[in-house]
């Protein structure tokens, strides 16, 4: 087992526990569930058809009275109408400040069902239990939660931090392989930004048993490294932004193709690839940074080259991008790997990461 504590600005803490096996122990785990009368889980129908039924009895046993929200898998679930749907539920549950939501699911699951605890009651507790690896490496910590517009990805959020983060890898077990290649790309970010040793670890997995054995490793580095950088800026005013690498670009790819065509690390080892090839291009990232991002993201199955989208319906996305501000964008760049600066950029130098 691996326990990391998060402190954020406001002196709120949370524990972030990390062990094979967890899953089947929360009704141990009575002092974190006992302090409420009411958890409802929520969680969408393909996690529930494998856990549901057994974390429920779980966490009744550990105290309080359990009820279930279940809600279609995908991108698309990440809307104001599903939102709507989930506070009704809270109501006819009666739903009080000293009960909370437990998110038991990927970062669709994570993300949505976090901002209906940052916003129902103006904010109620939450335990994020992800079962994606995305989820368990990034997601679940930090505190960002949101929902989707049709206009673009995350643009109705808040930073509602969590009251524990539970990551058990054997969730993994009965991941497809996409999924978790998918997780993949989050996973090569935290080495590109902040650990080389991480990148160069990845770099010599040969087996897809070797990878699965290391897990809990790989998973507790990169929970440790978004930890401190969140600790150092919870709202992202300044260094925070790294962990955005990639992610400019690869939202616009999410949006332009309805969250249909690239999943979201997909899409992420997309940003990463481009905007390293135009970093390089402009002297800020050392040329073999590239090719060693290219090199590793193609290992794990990932895609590289940017899909063919026109530059108006770009710009219109792109625009959009909640990281603005007034005509500004901040991205993250590569100096090296395990290394990254911020870059600031007017409104048509960005469209230039797309050409």
């Amino acid at each position: 087992m691996k326990e990391l504590v998060c402190k954020t600005e406001n002196t709120h803490q949370y524990p972030i526990i990390i062990e094979k096996g967890l899953k089947g122990r929360l009704s141990q785990m009575k002092a974190l569930f006992s302090q409420y009368h009411k958890v409802v889980i929520i969680t969408d129908k393909n996690v529930a058809k494998e856990y549901l039924n057994d974390i429920e009895r779980q966490v009744r046993l550990a105290g309080p009275k359990v009820y279930s929200i279940v809600i279609p898998p995908g991108e698309q679930s990440k809307c104001l109408e599903e939102t709507a749907t989930i506070y009704d539920e809270l109501v006819k549950c009666n739903i009080t400040r000293t009960d909370a939501i437990l998110t038991l699911g990927g970062g669709v699951v994570g993300d949505l069902g976090g901002f209906c605890a940052a916003t129902y009651l103006r904010g109620i507790d939450l335990i994020q239990m992800p079962t994606s690896l995305l989820a368990q490496v990034d997601s679940s910590v930090g505190g960002k939660v949101g929902i989707d517009l049709d206009y673009g990805k995350n643009l109705v959020g808040a930073f509602h931090q969590p009251r524990a983060v539970l990551i058990d890898p054997l969730f993994l077990e009965t991941l497809e392989d996409h999924f978790l290649m998918d997780g993949m790309g989050e996973v090569i970010k935290y080495g590109c930004i902040s650990s080389a040793p991480l990148f160069v670890k990845l770099m010599s997995y040969t087996y897809h048993e070797d990878l699965m054995e290391d897990m809990e490793d790989i998973i507790a580095k990169c929970c440790k490294i978004k930890r401190d950088i969140v600790q150092e800026d919870e709202h992202e005013q300044g260094v925070r932004r790294i962990l955005n690498f990639g992610h400019t670009v690869g939202h616009v790819v999410e949006t332009y193709f309805k969250f249909k065509k690239y999943s979201h690390g997909e899409a992420v080892a997309i940003g990463m690839a481009q905007i390293t090839k135009k970093t390089v291009e402009e002297g800020i990232s050392q040329r073999d940074t590239y090719t060693n991002l290219i090199e590793l993201l193609e290992a794990y199955g990932l895609p590289t080259k940017l899909p063919k989208m026109p530059l108006d319906k770009v710009q219109e996305i792109l625009f959009t991008d909640k990281k603005f501000e007034n005509d500004s964008l901040y991205i993250c760049a590569l100096e090296k790997i395990g290394k990254a600066q911020i870059v600031k950029m007017q409104k048509q130098q960005a469209i230039e990461l797309f050409r």
